[in-house]
């Protein structure tokens, strides 16, 4: 039974950073494709970054490229969401994803293997 647990939202002030912790209990970690998306109130689900289970290939929306850090521990079996420069348009649930194939991860969610319950980030202005 694959479980994600994620941490570390909040209500922050825009400029602001946080740090969104995922720990996942999969046997085989290093063998999955990590990745973290986000749904703001009315809107579908988007990715947001996405780690491939090597840790050598990552890959972020446009609009967080350069402001958000995926990175990921094997050894603790946990991916990280590190998120600077926050902005109010980056509010919203963030969910972190599961997947031994990193096509899917960056592909479309509804193809994604396991999913976590989500955690709120407010980013106030």
């Amino acid at each position: 039974q694959v479980q994600l647990v994620e941490s570390g939202g909040g209500l922050v002030q825009a400029g602001g950073s946080l740090r969104l912790s995922c720990a996942a209990s999969i046997r085989t970690f290093t063998r999955f494709a990590m990745g973290w998306f986000r749904q703001a109130p009315g809107k579908e689900r988007e990715f947001v970054a996405a780690d491939s289970w090597s840790g050598g290939t990552t890959y972020y929306l446009g609009s967080v490229k350069g402001r958000f850090t995926i990175s990921r521990d094997n050894a603790k079996k946990t991916v990280y969401l590190q998120m600077n420069s926050l902005k109010p348009e980056d509010t919203a649930v963030y969910y972190c994803a599961a997947d031994s194939s990193y096509g899917r991860i960056i592909g479309s969610p509804r193809d994604i293997a396991y999913w976590g319950q989500g955690t709120q980030v407010t980013v106030s202005s």
